[in-house]
């Protein structure tokens, strides 16, 4: 059985009293997928932002393995996120984008070599380590993206819809690398409207409206036999685009 990792209790988040979040509840187990859906404006960039340490939430906790982690930076804990938008640094070549963080810890160079080569490797752009930016088209930028975040070794990764701003011909350069790290074991947690990569990949689905989590329930059952008229019309209208 796998052991708890990330746990939200009773969180809450308003901006300008206006509520975001209202009380969530949820559990993350090692090395499990979740994939988390609903209408825009619903509050799952949210959530993932809290969990990534970009937002502190109104009221709450965050736990990880066990322990609060509401007031520990990003780059603190050993969560990574990839957001929709690539936020690579576009004065650093590939090689130094992946290495950024790696240089930040001040690690030896012949082990930062080592680990962005691997990197590079695992998301299939060996040979990309001297372009910069403004040369590789969306989904590279996005898989180095990713690169950069697997470099610091993290136990937990979160996507933001990382293919929302790609072109329908590079989403699966970025699907296929988001396959093989669940494939791998990664535990990750996702905001995608890639329906057939969810139905493919995660274990879990969370289904949120008005930042409440109206459903929380494997896959299969969501996909063949939602249990709430609202994730019913959801799924309704992303099938039909």
């Amino acid at each position: 059985m796998s052991k708890e990792l990330i746990r939200l209790r009773d969180l809450c988040m308003a901006f300008d009293d206006e509520p975001v979040l209202d009380h969530i509840n949820l559990y993350i187990n090692d090395k499990e997928f979740l994939t988390l859906l609903g209408p825009s404006g619903c509050g799952k960039t949210t959530t993932l932002r809290i969990i990534g340490g970009f937002a502190t939430p109104t009221s709450g906790d965050v736990l990880f393995d066990g322990v609060r982690i509401n007031d520990v930076p990003p780059y603190q804990r050993q969560i990574n996120t990839v957001f929709q938008k690539y936020a690579l640094f576009p004065h650093l070549n590939v090689y130094e984008n992946i290495a950024f963080g790696l240089r930040m810890q001040k690690l030896p160079e012949a082990e930062i070599k080592e680990r962005v080569m691997e990197m590079l490797e695992t998301v299939s752009l060996k040979g990309f380590e001297h372009r910069r930016p403004e040369a590789l088209s969306g989904g590279q930028q996005q898989r180095v993206a990713i690169a950069r975040a697997l470099c610091m070794d993290p136990v937990a990764m979160l996507f933001d819809e990382p293919t929302s701003a790609l072109d329908p011909e590079m989403i699966n350069e970025v699907l296929d690398v988001m396959v093989e790290l669940a494939y791998e074991g990664m535990t990750m947690m996702v905001v995608t409207h890639e329906m057939g990569f969810a139905r493919k990949v995660a274990h879990r689905v969370l289904f949120m409206e008005d930042g409440q989590i109206l459903e929380d329930t494997p896959k299969e059952r969501y996909f063949e036999a939602p249990q709430t008229q609202r994730a019913k019309d959801f799924l309704a209208s992303i099938i039909a685009h």
